[in-house]
């Protein structure tokens, strides 16, 4: 469980990062994705919470 939660905390931290990249480079689709940063943001956040659950309760 502690690695899972570990993973999860990896993915919140880089889908952030890469959801700016992809912005960056025009790749998400508009020219302004506001929208789809803030739905990968989320993601990132809920990623990382429950990660850090996972590996809080595995110890």
């Amino acid at each position: 469980m502690r690695e899972i939660g570990r993973f999860l905390q990896l993915v919140g931290l880089v889908v952030l990062p890469l959801s700016m990249l992809l912005e960056l480079n025009g790749s998400l689709g508009r020219s302004f994705g506001l929208s789809e940063m803030v739905l990968m943001l989320l993601f990132g956040v809920g990623a990382f919470y429950c990660g850090r659950l996972l590996e809080g309760y595995s110890s």
